[in-house]
Protein backbone atom coordinates (compact mmCIF):
# COMPACT_ATOMS: atom_id res chain seq x y z
CA UNK A 1 0.00 0.00 0.00
CA UNK A 2 0.94 3.23 -0.59
CA UNK A 3 1.97 5.68 2.13
CA UNK A 4 0.21 8.03 3.46
CA UNK A 5 1.11 11.77 2.12
CA UNK A 6 0.54 14.73 4.35
CA UNK A 7 -0.02 17.75 4.09
CA UNK A 8 0.14 20.79 6.44
CA UNK A 9 -1.13 24.49 6.70
CA UNK A 10 1.09 27.30 8.51
CA UNK A 11 -1.59 30.82 9.66
CA UNK A 12 1.08 32.90 10.21
CA UNK A 13 0.70 35.95 12.35
CA UNK A 14 3.27 38.20 13.57
CA UNK A 15 3.45 36.09 17.46
CA UNK A 16 2.87 32.59 16.60
CA UNK A 17 2.84 30.14 13.76
CA UNK A 18 -0.34 27.79 14.05
CA UNK A 19 0.78 24.44 12.40
CA UNK A 20 -2.17 21.60 11.20
CA UNK A 21 -1.43 18.64 9.27
CA UNK A 22 -3.78 16.17 7.81
CA UNK A 23 -5.21 13.57 7.56
CA UNK A 24 -4.07 12.98 11.01
CA UNK A 25 -5.98 16.37 12.46
CA UNK A 26 -2.73 17.13 14.85
CA UNK A 27 -1.77 20.75 15.67
CA UNK A 28 1.06 22.57 17.04
CA UNK A 29 1.89 26.26 18.05
CA UNK A 30 5.49 27.88 17.72
CA UNK A 31 6.37 30.94 18.03
CA UNK A 32 7.32 33.83 15.24
CA UNK A 33 10.73 33.95 15.33
CA UNK A 34 13.89 32.57 14.70
CA UNK A 35 14.34 29.63 16.93
CA UNK A 36 10.13 29.07 16.33
CA UNK A 37 11.14 29.09 12.41
CA UNK A 38 14.03 26.23 12.88
CA UNK A 39 12.01 24.04 15.28
CA UNK A 40 9.22 24.42 12.94
CA UNK A 41 11.40 23.07 9.63
CA UNK A 42 13.08 20.33 11.68
CA UNK A 43 9.66 19.27 12.35
CA UNK A 44 8.63 19.41 8.67
CA UNK A 45 11.71 17.54 7.79
CA UNK A 46 10.96 14.81 9.89
CA UNK A 47 7.06 14.28 8.66
CA UNK A 48 8.12 14.70 5.40
CA UNK A 49 4.93 16.72 4.06
CA UNK A 50 3.42 16.39 0.22
CA UNK A 51 2.51 19.93 0.50
CA UNK A 52 2.68 23.49 3.13
CA UNK A 53 0.43 25.41 2.42
CA UNK A 54 0.71 29.30 3.79
CA UNK A 55 -1.57 32.25 2.62
CA UNK A 56 0.19 35.37 1.24
CA UNK A 57 -0.31 38.10 4.24
CA UNK A 58 1.64 40.82 3.14
CA UNK A 59 4.97 40.06 3.51
CA UNK A 60 4.89 39.06 7.33
CA UNK A 61 4.83 35.66 6.02
CA UNK A 62 8.26 36.09 4.05
CA UNK A 63 10.65 34.55 6.53
CA UNK A 64 8.65 31.20 7.01
CA UNK A 65 8.37 30.58 3.19
CA UNK A 66 12.18 31.70 3.10
CA UNK A 67 13.69 28.89 5.59
CA UNK A 68 11.22 26.65 4.21
CA UNK A 69 12.08 26.58 0.74
CA UNK A 70 15.60 26.55 1.96
CA UNK A 71 15.51 23.56 3.27
CA UNK A 72 13.63 22.18 0.01
CA UNK A 73 10.73 21.99 1.91
CA UNK A 74 7.63 21.87 -1.01
CA UNK A 75 6.09 25.13 0.23
CA UNK A 76 2.96 26.77 -1.20
CA UNK A 77 1.90 30.72 -1.35
CA UNK A 78 -2.10 30.93 -1.91
CA UNK A 79 -4.33 33.64 -2.50
CA UNK A 80 -6.43 34.49 1.10
CA UNK A 81 -9.73 34.76 -0.85
CA UNK A 82 -9.31 31.36 -2.29
CA UNK A 83 -8.85 29.97 0.86
CA UNK A 84 -11.75 31.71 2.93
CA UNK A 85 -13.90 31.01 -0.50
CA UNK A 86 -12.81 27.21 0.22
CA UNK A 87 -13.62 27.26 3.62
CA UNK A 88 -17.38 28.69 2.88
CA UNK A 89 -17.60 25.61 0.71
CA UNK A 90 -16.73 23.59 3.43
CA UNK A 91 -19.07 24.78 5.74
CA UNK A 92 -16.67 26.46 8.06
CA UNK A 93 -18.07 29.77 8.47
CA UNK A 94 -15.94 30.54 12.34
CA UNK A 95 -12.27 31.88 11.95
CA UNK A 96 -9.10 31.16 14.50
CA UNK A 97 -5.84 30.63 13.72
CA UNK A 98 -5.84 26.70 14.54
CA UNK A 99 -9.07 26.76 12.38
CA UNK A 100 -7.17 28.73 9.76
CA UNK A 101 -3.89 26.50 9.91
CA UNK A 102 -6.60 23.42 9.63
CA UNK A 103 -8.22 24.86 6.64
CA UNK A 104 -4.88 25.60 5.06
CA UNK A 105 -3.77 21.99 5.20
CA UNK A 106 -7.30 20.85 3.54
CA UNK A 107 -7.43 23.25 1.17
CA UNK A 108 -3.56 21.63 0.30
CA UNK A 109 -5.09 18.13 0.62
CA UNK A 110 -7.69 18.46 -1.45
CA UNK A 111 -6.83 21.02 -4.23
CA UNK A 112 -3.13 20.22 -4.43
CA UNK A 113 -1.90 23.64 -5.81
CA UNK A 114 0.54 23.72 -8.98
CA UNK A 115 4.06 24.13 -7.11
CA UNK A 116 5.75 27.93 -8.71
CA UNK A 117 9.35 28.70 -8.21
CA UNK A 118 9.79 31.50 -5.16
CA UNK A 119 11.10 34.54 -6.08
CA UNK A 120 15.09 34.76 -5.61
CA UNK A 121 16.48 36.83 -2.73
CA UNK A 122 17.46 39.81 -5.22
CA UNK A 123 13.72 39.80 -6.76
CA UNK A 124 12.35 39.81 -3.21
CA UNK A 125 14.60 43.02 -2.39
CA UNK A 126 13.03 44.97 -5.68
CA UNK A 127 9.50 43.85 -4.82
CA UNK A 128 10.22 45.63 -1.70
CA UNK A 129 11.74 48.53 -2.93
CA UNK A 130 8.52 48.70 -5.34
CA UNK A 131 6.41 47.93 -2.42
CA UNK A 132 7.36 51.10 -0.96
CA UNK A 133 7.06 52.89 -3.69
CA UNK A 134 3.34 52.62 -3.90
CA UNK A 135 3.47 53.50 -0.61
CA UNK A 136 4.80 56.66 -0.67
CA UNK A 137 2.67 57.26 -3.76
CA UNK A 138 -0.45 56.81 -1.50
CA UNK A 139 0.58 58.75 1.23
CA UNK A 140 1.58 61.78 -1.08
CA UNK A 141 -1.55 61.66 -2.31
CA UNK A 142 -3.49 61.75 0.74
CA UNK A 143 -1.58 64.35 1.80
CA UNK A 144 -1.71 66.47 -1.46
CA UNK A 145 -5.32 66.17 -0.75
CA UNK A 146 -5.31 67.02 2.78
CA UNK A 147 -3.79 69.95 2.07
CA UNK A 148 -6.51 71.95 0.08
CA UNK A 149 -9.37 71.16 2.80
CA UNK A 150 -6.59 71.77 5.75
CA UNK A 151 -6.95 75.09 7.90
CA UNK A 152 -4.16 78.21 7.97
CA UNK A 153 -2.22 76.74 10.98
CA UNK A 154 -1.75 73.18 9.80
CA UNK A 155 -0.78 73.88 6.03
CA UNK A 156 2.88 74.37 6.96
CA UNK A 157 2.93 71.07 8.59
CA UNK A 158 1.58 69.07 5.45
CA UNK A 159 3.69 70.72 3.55
CA UNK A 160 6.71 69.86 5.03
CA UNK A 161 5.53 66.16 4.95
CA UNK A 162 4.68 66.35 1.34
CA UNK A 163 8.49 67.61 0.88
CA UNK A 164 10.32 64.88 3.05
CA UNK A 165 7.83 62.48 0.87
CA UNK A 166 8.68 63.61 -2.38
CA UNK A 167 12.50 63.31 -1.52
CA UNK A 168 11.96 59.89 -0.14
CA UNK A 169 9.91 58.70 -3.35
CA UNK A 170 13.49 60.23 -5.48
CA UNK A 171 15.52 58.12 -3.46
CA UNK A 172 13.27 54.84 -4.06
CA UNK A 173 13.18 55.53 -6.89
CA UNK A 174 16.85 56.01 -7.83
CA UNK A 175 17.29 52.73 -5.46
CA UNK A 176 15.05 51.05 -8.12
CA UNK A 177 17.20 52.10 -11.09
CA UNK A 178 20.35 51.36 -9.69
CA UNK A 179 19.08 47.95 -8.92
CA UNK A 180 17.89 47.23 -12.46
CA UNK A 181 21.19 48.51 -13.66
CA UNK A 182 23.04 46.40 -11.59
CA UNK A 183 21.52 43.34 -12.58
CA UNK A 184 22.61 42.19 -16.62
CA UNK A 185 19.47 40.08 -16.98
CA UNK A 186 17.26 42.68 -14.95
CA UNK A 187 18.95 45.53 -17.32
CA UNK A 188 18.56 43.74 -20.72
CA UNK A 189 14.55 42.81 -19.89
CA UNK A 190 14.41 46.34 -18.52
CA UNK A 191 15.29 47.64 -22.05
CA UNK A 192 13.48 45.36 -24.02
CA UNK A 193 10.00 46.33 -22.12
CA UNK A 194 10.69 50.21 -22.30
CA UNK A 195 11.56 50.04 -26.33
CA UNK A 196 8.50 49.35 -26.76
CA UNK A 197 5.98 52.65 -27.23
CA UNK A 198 3.90 52.89 -24.00
CA UNK A 199 6.16 51.09 -21.72
CA UNK A 200 7.62 53.31 -19.20
CA UNK A 201 9.82 52.65 -16.28
CA UNK A 202 6.31 52.25 -13.69
CA UNK A 203 5.72 48.84 -15.70
CA UNK A 204 8.91 47.72 -16.83
CA UNK A 205 9.78 47.64 -13.09
CA UNK A 206 7.09 46.34 -11.65
CA UNK A 207 6.90 43.19 -14.38
CA UNK A 208 10.75 42.67 -12.86
CA UNK A 209 9.39 42.80 -9.53
CA UNK A 210 6.34 41.34 -9.80
CA UNK A 211 6.22 38.89 -12.38
CA UNK A 212 8.89 36.96 -12.85
CA UNK A 213 7.63 34.22 -15.24
CA UNK A 214 7.24 36.52 -18.02
CA UNK A 215 9.13 35.00 -21.09
CA UNK A 216 8.78 31.99 -19.77
CA UNK A 217 5.02 30.78 -19.84
CA UNK A 218 2.32 30.69 -22.73
CA UNK A 219 0.26 33.67 -23.74
CA UNK A 220 -3.04 31.90 -21.95
CA UNK A 221 -0.94 30.83 -18.86
CA UNK A 222 0.27 34.41 -18.49
CA UNK A 223 -2.94 36.49 -19.00
CA UNK A 224 -4.41 33.73 -16.54
CA UNK A 225 -1.73 35.28 -14.20
CA UNK A 226 -2.63 38.62 -14.56
CA UNK A 227 -6.14 38.58 -14.43
CA UNK A 228 -6.69 40.00 -18.02
CA UNK A 229 -8.33 36.56 -19.61
CA UNK A 230 -11.99 36.65 -19.80
CA UNK A 231 -14.12 34.11 -18.01
CA UNK A 232 -17.21 33.29 -19.34
CA UNK A 233 -20.73 33.40 -17.31
CA UNK A 234 -22.61 31.34 -19.03
CA UNK A 235 -25.65 28.84 -17.65
CA UNK A 236 -28.29 26.97 -19.28
CA UNK A 237 -30.13 29.49 -22.07
CA UNK A 238 -28.36 32.41 -20.25
CA UNK A 239 -25.08 33.72 -21.47
CA UNK A 240 -23.51 36.36 -19.27
CA UNK A 241 -20.59 39.13 -20.03
CA UNK A 242 -17.19 37.76 -19.61
CA UNK A 243 -15.52 39.35 -17.15
CA UNK A 244 -11.78 39.72 -15.66
CA UNK A 245 -11.35 39.02 -12.57
CA UNK A 246 -8.34 37.70 -10.16
CA UNK A 247 -4.66 37.60 -10.40
CA UNK A 248 -2.02 39.72 -9.94
CA UNK A 249 -3.81 42.86 -9.00
CA UNK A 250 -0.08 45.15 -8.66
CA UNK A 251 0.83 44.36 -12.20
CA UNK A 252 -2.36 44.37 -13.60
CA UNK A 253 -3.23 48.46 -12.87
CA UNK A 254 0.49 49.23 -14.12
CA UNK A 255 -0.89 47.63 -17.65
CA UNK A 256 -3.88 49.09 -17.27
CA UNK A 257 -1.95 52.91 -17.31
CA UNK A 258 0.87 51.83 -19.74
CA UNK A 259 -2.16 50.86 -21.95
CA UNK A 260 -3.99 53.99 -22.13
CA UNK A 261 -0.52 55.81 -22.81
CA UNK A 262 -0.38 53.42 -25.58
CA UNK A 263 -3.31 53.72 -27.26
CA UNK A 264 -2.23 57.01 -27.78
CA UNK A 265 1.24 56.53 -28.86
CA UNK A 266 2.18 52.77 -30.05
CA UNK A 267 0.81 52.44 -33.43
CA UNK A 268 -0.17 48.26 -32.76
CA UNK A 269 -2.38 49.16 -29.91
CA UNK A 270 -3.58 51.90 -31.51
CA UNK A 271 -4.90 50.77 -34.06
CA UNK A 272 -6.37 47.46 -32.46
CA UNK A 273 -7.91 49.75 -30.12
CA UNK A 274 -10.00 51.70 -32.26
CA UNK A 275 -10.19 48.46 -34.33
CA UNK A 276 -12.37 46.99 -31.17
CA UNK A 277 -14.40 50.02 -30.74
CA UNK A 278 -15.45 50.30 -34.42
CA UNK A 279 -16.84 46.75 -33.92
CA UNK A 280 -18.92 48.32 -31.27
CA UNK A 281 -17.10 47.25 -28.53
CA UNK A 282 -17.12 49.87 -25.59
CA UNK A 283 -14.30 51.50 -24.26
CA UNK A 284 -13.70 49.97 -21.12
CA UNK A 285 -14.17 46.16 -22.88
CA UNK A 286 -11.37 47.69 -25.77
CA UNK A 287 -9.37 48.82 -23.29
CA UNK A 288 -8.74 45.27 -21.68
CA UNK A 289 -8.62 43.82 -24.88
CA UNK A 290 -5.89 45.71 -25.39
CA UNK A 291 -4.18 45.08 -22.22
CA UNK A 292 -4.09 41.44 -23.03
CA UNK A 293 -2.66 42.28 -26.59
CA UNK A 294 0.00 44.69 -25.12
CA UNK A 295 1.21 41.76 -22.61
CA UNK A 296 1.28 39.33 -25.04
CA UNK A 297 3.65 41.22 -27.18
CA UNK A 298 6.00 41.82 -24.13
CA UNK A 299 5.85 38.04 -23.39
CA UNK A 300 7.28 37.37 -27.14
CA UNK A 301 10.10 40.38 -26.92
CA UNK A 302 11.45 38.78 -23.58
CA UNK A 303 11.22 35.10 -24.91
CA UNK A 304 12.50 35.75 -28.13
CA UNK A 305 15.10 38.52 -26.68
CA UNK A 306 13.89 41.02 -29.56
CA UNK A 307 13.22 44.48 -28.98
CA UNK A 308 9.85 45.89 -30.23
CA UNK A 309 9.53 46.53 -33.70
CA UNK A 310 6.40 47.96 -35.01
CA UNK A 311 6.34 46.40 -38.45
CA UNK A 312 7.33 42.75 -36.81
CA UNK A 313 4.23 43.47 -34.32
CA UNK A 314 1.75 44.32 -36.83
CA UNK A 315 2.76 41.63 -39.92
Amino acid sequence: MRETQIFVGVDVSKARLDVAMRPSGDTVTVCHDEAGIAGLVTRLQAWQPAAVVLEATGDLESAVVSALAAAGLPVHVVNPRQVRDFARATGRLAKTDTLDAQILAQFGEVLRPVPRPLPDEATQALSAVLTRRRQLIEMLTAEKNRLSQARPSLRKRITAHIEWLTSELRRVEADLDTAIRHSPVWREQDDLLQSMPGVGPGLSRTMLAELPELGTLSSKQLAALVGVAPHNRDSGTLHGKRTIWGGRAVVRTALYMATLAATKWNPVIKAAYHQFLARGKAKKVALVACMHKLLIILNAMVKHRTPWRADAQQA
